[in-house]
């Protein structure tokens, strides 16, 4: 985490009125099917805010909780970000909210300055550079938003480079 806040830090040192967390998403079969009490994940409302065993193995509690990592380490208030989900493909359902509809309202609602930043992602890549940092720039201009800034992935930050560095020496 230390790396990921960083390596952001000079961008949230300007001026913006939201921060949104981008992450990659998921189909929610899998998330069903990675529960192992096969009862808590997407089977109660805020099932994320609930404790459970499921959380070891749900991908959307834990990025949930690495937001609020961030965002604790960071020092960004509240009700100055948010999380959503992007590169949805086929037919099935997939989480929610989606990155799309969220730059969309996000402008609505007035947020003209926003930064994206996509933790699910290590290094820049076009689901990063393309679906967010154009198309994503687009819809939220498009629904009135002045500046998407596109906070750019760990990719060669050398906090990161000494994270790997650890793991692969042990």
């Amino acid at each position: 985490m230390r790396a990921l806040v960083a390596s952001a830090r000079d961008h949230l040192a300007g001026e913006y009125d939201h921060l949104l967390f981008s992450y990659h998403g998921l189909p929610e079969r899998h998330l069903r099917k990675t529960d192992p009490t096969s009862k808590h994940c997407l089977k109660q409302a805020e099932c994320c805010s609930v404790p459970s065993p499921a959380h070891k193995t749900c991908y959307r509690a834990q990025v949930l909780a690495a937001t609020d990592a961030f965002v604790k380490a960071a020092q960004i208030p509240e009700g100055k970000y948010s999380a959503a989900f992007q590169s949805r493909l086929g037919r099935d359902a997939w989480m929610r909210p989606f990155t799309a509809t969220v730059l969309q309202q996000l402008a609505v609602q007035g947020k003209r300055r926003i930064l994206v930043m996509c933790p699910a992602f290590v290094s820049d890549c076009l689901e990063t550079l393309e679906e967010i940092g154009i198309r994503g720039r687009a819809l939220f201009r498009e629904a009135g938003g002045q500046h998407l800034e596109l906070i750019p992935c760990l990719n060669d930050h050398p906090l990161w480079i000494e994270t790997l560095e650890k793991w692969c020496t042990g």
